[in-house]
Parts: C-alpha cells; sequence; structure tokens
C-alpha cells in the first residue's frame, strides 16, 4: 500500500539513496508558496491555545484517574480489576506515539490531530458511561490511542510554525501547562471521587466526561485556525511490519513492568513477557532496516549524534524522573497522612518551578540561541534535587519540603524543552514528527522502566525496614508504654500490630489505611520504615541523574535555524528542483555533445540520415 508524503533533504543525516529511491518518485512540483507568510503571534497564540487544550487533557488524564480509581472500583464492583484501567491506556498511548510522528510526516498534522483528540473524546464518554472495570478499561484503552498523538503533534505542529530559535518562547506555554494538568490531577480526580452526584451524574463518572467540553473545544479551534499549506508529495510505504513488530515489543515488556510486582519478576508470566518483548525487538529492528526511509523509526536517524544522544538522555531523565516522583504521592500520602487531593495540592511547588525555568530558558533561547546550558544545568539541578528528597523523614518540615520540590521542578522546567528543540533542529524537516514523536517515546519507556524499577525497591526493601524500626523502637519506653496500655490493645484499629508483636504475621501493605488508624506510638515504626525506602529510591534516582548529566553534556549545540519546518520544506523542493533542473540540462548538453561528436567521426551518417529523410 502506497501513500504520499513530503519530499526534502537531509541536512544532518539522510537515508541510504537506495532507501530514497524506493520511495518512489516526486510529482510535479506545486507553485512556489510565495503567498506563505511566517504567522503572527497572535495567530500562533490562538493555535497554541487549541493546542494546549490536547495537551492539558492528555497529561491531566495520566494523574486524574490515579485518586479517583478506588471509588470507582469499589462502586463496579471490580477493585481487583484496577491496575488494568491504568495499564490499558498507557499501552495504547505508548505505542501510538511514534506511529502518530511517522504518519504525520506521510499524511498531514493536521487529518492526525483531529483524528487524536476525536478518539480521545470518544474514549472519554464510554469511559464515563461505563459499567463495569472492563469496559473502562477498554474506553480507557482508546482514551490512549488518542493521548498518544496530542502531545506529540502539538510540539511538531508548532515546529512547522515556528523557527527553532523563535519556538522555544511558545514551547514553555506547553510544558506549563504539562507541568499544572499533572498536578491538577489528582486534585480533580479526588475532588469528583468525593462528590457523590454532580448534575445527576455519579461524581467519579465526571473525571471522564469533563474531558468532553473541552475537547469539543479544541477540535474546533484547530479545525476553524490551523492550515497548513500543501507542500511536494512522493510516494511512501507505510510499514506494517514495523507497527506489528513495535506492537509485539512493547505490549509484553509495558505489561510486565506495569504487573511484574504483583505476578513475581521471575515468574512463568514475567519470563514469558521478557522472551516475546526481545523477540518483538529484534523483529522490530529487521522491519525497520529492511523498510529504510519509509520506516516508523527510520534507524538512518540513529546517525545524527544530536538524535542519538538526545534519546539516550530523554530515557535516562525520564527513568530518573518518573520514577522518583512516582514515590512522592506514596510519602506524601502513606508517611504524612494527607489525602490525595491535598498531596496534590502540597506538589503544587513542582508546577512553579517548571513554570519558572520553562519560560525563562524559552525566552533565553529565544534571545541568544544558546539551549544547551539549560538540559546540563536542569539535570544538575533534578539530580541535587533528588538528592535531597533522599533526606526526607516523618517530621520534614513542610516548607523543607516545599523547596525541594522548586529545585527539582526547576531542573524539569530547564530540561524537558530544549532537549525536543535540539532534536527538532537536528533532523530535516521532512522527518520532524518522526523525531519529536521519538523523543517523548523514549521518555515515556525511560519513565515506564523506572516507576517499575523504583517501586519494586521501594516494596521490596519497605518490610526489612520496617522491621528494622520495630526494633529500634521496641527499645523506647513510649513504644512500651503503648503496648502496655490496656485502651491500647482494646482498640481494634490495633489488633493487626499486637498481634505481629506477639508473633502473629505482619499486617499487608497492600494496603496502607490501616497506618492512619493506628495508635501513634504503634505507627511511627511504619512511618519510619516506609520512609527510609522512599529515600533510598530517591538516592537511585539521583544517581541516575548523574548520568543524565554525562548524556546532555554529549548533545552537540548546533546553530539554531531561523527559518520554520514549512518554509525549511519547502526551501528543500526548490533546491531539489535547481538541482534536477541543472542535471536535467547536463545530461542534455552531453547528449548534444555525444550527437555532435558521431557526426564528426562519421559524417555519413548524417547524410544517410538526410537521405532518408528525402
Amino acid at each position: 500500500m502506497s501513500s504520499r508524503t513530503d519530499q526534502q533533504s537531509t541536512p544532518e543525516a539522510s537515508p541510504p539513496a537506495a532507501s530514497r529511491a524506493a520511495s518512489g518518485a516526486a510529482s510535479p512540483a506545486p507553485p512556489p508558496a510565495a503567498g506563505l507568510h511566517a504567522p503572527s503571534h497572535r495567530e500562533i497564540l490562538t493555535i497554541i491555545g487549541g493546542l494546549m487544550i490536547g495537551m492539558f487533557l492528555a497529561a491531566l488524564d495520566q494523574t486524574v484517574v490515579a485518586t479517583a480509581i478506588r471509588t470507582i472500583g469499589d462502586d463496579l464492583h471490580g477493585l481487583s480489576l484496577q491496575a488494568w484501567v491504568t495499564t490499558a491506556y498507557l499501552l495504547t498511548s505508548t505505542i501510538a506515539t511514534p506511529l502518530y510522528g511517522k504518519l504525520s510526516d506521510i499524511y498531514g498534522r493536521k487529518p492526525f490531530y483531529m483524528t487524536a483528540i476525536g478518539l480521545f473524546v470518544i474514549g472519554s464518554v464510554l469511559s464515563g458511561m461505563a459499567g463495569s472495570m472492563y469496559q473502562i478499561a477498554l474506553a480507557r484503552g482508546l482514551q490512549g490511542l488518542g493521548a498518544g498523538g496530542l502531545m506529540s503533534l502539538a510540539i511538531t505542529i508548532l515546529g512547522d510554525l515556528v523557527a527553532p530559535r523563535e519556538r522555544a518562547r511558545y514551547q514553555a506555554y506547553f510544558l506549563a501547562v504539562w507541568g499544572t494538568s499533572s498536578v491538577l490531577g489528582p486534585v480533580i480526580g479526588g475532588f469528583f471521587a468525593g462528590t457523590p452526584h454532580i448534575l445527576g451524574i455519579t461524581g467519579w463518572r465526571w473525571v471522564f466526561l469533563v474531558n468532553v467540553p473541552l475537547g469539543l473545544v479544541g477540535i474546533a479551534v484547530i479545525w476553524r485556525v490551523l492550515h497548513l499549506p500543501p507542500l511536494r508529495k512522493v510516494e511512501h510505504r507505510i510499514d506494517w511490519p514495523g507497527a506489528l513488530a513495535l506492537i509485539v515489543a512493547l505490549v509484553p515488556l509495558l505489561l510486565v513492568a506495569e504487573q511484574g510486582r504483583a505476578w513475581g519478576w521471575g515468574s512463568g508470566h514475567a519470563l514469558l513477557s521478557y522472551t516475546i518483548g526481545v523477540v518483538g525487538i529484534g523483529l522490530f529492528l529487521a522491519a525497520e532496516s529492511r523498510a529504510g526511509a519509509d520506516a516508523i523509526l527510520p534507524l538512518y536517524m540513529f546517525r545524527n549524534r544530536t538524535f542519538s544522544v538526545g534519546a539516550g538522555a530523554n530515557a535516562v531523565i525520564g527513568l530518573g524522573m518518573f520514577g522518583g516522583l512516582a514515590t512522592l504521592p506514596l510519602y506524601l500520602q502513606i508517611v504524612r497522612g494527607l489525602s490525595p487531593t491535598k498531596a496534590g495540592l502540597v506538589l503544587i511547588p513542582f508546577t512553579v518551578g517548571i513554570m519558572t525555568a520553562s519560560i525563562a530558558s524559552g525566552q533565553a533561547t529565544a534571545r541568544t540561541g544558546r539551549y544547551k546550558v539549560f538540559p546540563v544545568g536542569g539535570t544538575v539541578l533534578m539530580g541535587i534535587g533528588a538528592l535531597l528528597f533522599s533526606r526526607l523523614d516523618p517530621s520534614t518540615p513542610m516548607a523543607q519540603f516545599f523547596t525541594y520540590s522548586v529545585v527539582f521542578g526547576l531542573g524539569l522546567g530547564f530540561v524537558m524543552q530544549p532537549l525536543v528543540l535540539a532534536v527538532q533542529n537536528a533532523v530535516p524537516a521532512k522527518d520532524m514528527g518522526v523525531a519529536t514523536s521519538s523523543s517523548l517515546f523514549f521518555r515515556q519507556m525511560g519513565g515506564t522502566l523506572g516507576t517499575a524499577v523504583f517501586l519494586s525497591v521501594l516494596f521490596s526493601t519497605v518490610g526489612d525496614n520496617i522491621a528494622t524500626a520495630f526494633r529500634a523502637a521496641a527499645k523506647t519506653p513510649s513504644f512500651l508504654a503503648a503496648v502496655a496500655d490496656p485502651a491500647v490493645a482494646s482498640n481494634p484499629a490495633n489488633a493487626a500490630v499486637i498481634g505481629m508483636l506477639k508473633g502473629g504475621p505482619a499486617p499487608s501493605l497492600d494496603d496502607s489505611a490501616f497506618i492512619n488508624a493506628l495508635d501513634p506510638r504503634l505507627a511511627q515504626p511504619f512511618l519510619v520504615g516506609f520512609s527510609q525506602s522512599v529515600d533510598k529510591v530517591l538516592l537511585l534516582a539521583a544517581i541516575v541523574m548523574v548520568a543524565g548529566i554525562v548524556l546532555t553534556l554529549l548533545v552537540p549545540e548546533l546553530p539554531l535555524r531561523n527559518v520554520s519546518g514549512i518554509q525549511s520544506r519547502q526551501a528543500d523542493e526548490r533546491a531539489h528542483d535547481e538541482r534536477t533542473a541543472a542535471a536535467d540540462e547536463r545530461a542534455s548538453d552531453e547528449r548534444t555533445a555525444a550527437a555532435d561528436v558521431e557526426v564528426a567521426v562519421n559524417p555519413a551518417t548524417d547524410g544517410q540520415a538526410g537521405a532518408a529523410t528525402d
């Protein structure tokens, strides 16, 4: 099956000549877009407004369900299936991200952005109407198919419209929206889950239904204001084998990352997932090698140092960032006893740091054209922030926690935008969709791996840390007094711990709600042990960020282009036309010269040709 795509030259890493030839011949060039003008600041802001709605929805839905899932599971009598609601969304959004990038390079951005936000809205409606956990899991999978394109295509469309140097200023808005919606997710989810009914509809259903009006507004804005000029077309094959192999590789690996702690990392299910995933990766690499320039993720792009080092940096930063941050809500809810809504509010200083750093780095990049200092400095700040967080204990003042959050948030704001900008600037305009979606894909894969590994470390060490804390507490007068207190022993909330101290089984940490009901003296060892495990995870995150610092130092700092993606592609087309015309002229001259030589060597040939004509 073939499709049509824009044809451009490759500034830093070009596909093999054979692959380009296999892609097909160019159709006649369209008239030069002499009337094309750079969009005004007002036009860009209008388009960005529509794109930011989609990004807000995608980022919000990564966190909003977490605080509502227990209420949803209880209401639908399927709490044991809650993990699949999250896993379905993660699977489809991760797999869809690189597919949107490649297909938008072939067919154009607007149709696929409209498709993405449409799928997301339909999935939201179905989730809000679901009558079982299985139905919600399927609907969340549909939501994920849309969410995979909302963020990557938004940043890619901005790259089409705005030159890299100015792009940094506008990308700061996207990052600010991402940070805000990620932090507000738990707050909004907790509010809806805690409200019995709104407008006659069960409160938790609004977790999904609230997306519908916002999504429809986003569709209307983009449909009306986003107009990208047509560009030259060439024939391309859709890389169906690569898409299938990508699914085979990612589904089992993402499943084991999400479910491995419950299955057991060495269980039969886990080993089967590892095996299928590795086979899938091999099949994917083979398919991409055969597809050449038509590949979903063209392997020739890894010869581009900025792209390859940026992919590694995004993966490592995602691992440290998402993996480390996954433990902080647990610290706030379990160790500090905060509700999910209050825990979300406590994380607002992260947003302050992210917004401040993203706006500052965007403005500085637009003025100076320099950007490498920000990801390097950002990873340093993230490492320092993680190191500071590794000193948390049950009595850490909240003001101190806020300070650590601002430091880590500043690091995030400095890192995320410039890395994507560097990759976009280093690849040819025709590959911008693939480059952008791949950057986000590697970051998301790193985050998935980090969350799985770090939560596994946390829960594999928390039992020993709690036992150690109990042994230390057993020597303190206050703990001994609590154990001897008849009122404590007669309270049913303390029965499990009292029984454990008498040789019975330890309470399960799968549901930690019992800790908040314990006598404070009996609860303290749980809080200390859990806090120590959180500290270990965040120390590991700080160590991971050292690798991130090294990788960001290796990212080349290329001069930022002063033309947008569309203008760059049109310039490539004109250059291609000039080269083709020059080659045709040389070929014509060579044929004429060869004919003249033939006449000079064999005049009879010319005479015979003339006689034949007579």
